[in-house]
């Protein structure tokens, strides 16, 4: 599978490929049957990343009700990602080497931190975080981090031909779709094909 190094607009088309997740079976990608909506994020146990997916956990149902398929992407190795994502209903993937970051464009940058817009999710999320970790609800992040902490998420919305038809690069930690937003760009999505 060849390699990019640049950003992705709305109209390119992915090569067709199976995740292999930290649970469960290869997804593949695109699929066949639904949209898939491929979000990259940072660490496992990343307390911003945790109160967005959040967020995506109260609404899954209504999310593959509109035919949408989740399917998370981490720069963590697997056995790290499986300590943080048990209770998680969708695909989770360690991409520890950055693979699919590359081919995606998804980029690091000391902004994912530094930017006043991220401030109050980052301390919303640590406050979120140290309250679950201190119920024994969740598990604090490694110490360090192989593929560092200054990850920015993105997000990418796949028709069943892998084009993307949608795509978000976030300027900060905190600047990825709200469900709102995905249901909505799902909404104006192309449909597969009805089979006979």
């Amino acid at each position: 599978m060849p390699v990019t190094r640049g950003r992705l607009d709305a109209g390119s088309t992915i090569p067709a490929r199976d995740l292999t997740p930290v649970v469960g079976p290869p997804i593949p990608v695109p699929a066949p049957d639904r949209l898939i909506h491929l979000q990259f994020r940072r660490f496992a146990g990343c307390p911003v990343c945790n109160l967005h997916l959040r967020s995506v956990v109260r609404r899954h149902d209504e999310i593959e009700a509109a035919g949408i398929r989740e399917v998370v992407v981490f720069h963590s190795p697997a056995d790290e990602l499986r300590e943080h994502t048990p209770d998680l209903p969708f695909a989770v993937i360690a991409d520890p080497d950055k693979r699919l970051y590359r081919e995606f464009g998804v980029e690091s940058a000391p902004r994912a931190l530094l930017s006043p817009r991220a401030w109050l999710p980052i301390a919303r999320s640590i406050l979120r975080s140290t309250w679950a970790v201190a119920r024994r609800r969740e598990r604090l992040p490694a110490g360090t981090q192989p593929g560092g902490r200054l990850g920015l998420p993105a997000d990418f919305l796949i028709a069943s031909d892998g084009r993307i038809v949608a795509h978000r690069y976030g300027e900060h930690v905190y600047d990825q779709w709200s469900v709102d937003e995905l249901l909505t760009l799902a909404a104006r999505a192309p449909r597969p094909a009805a089979t006979t």
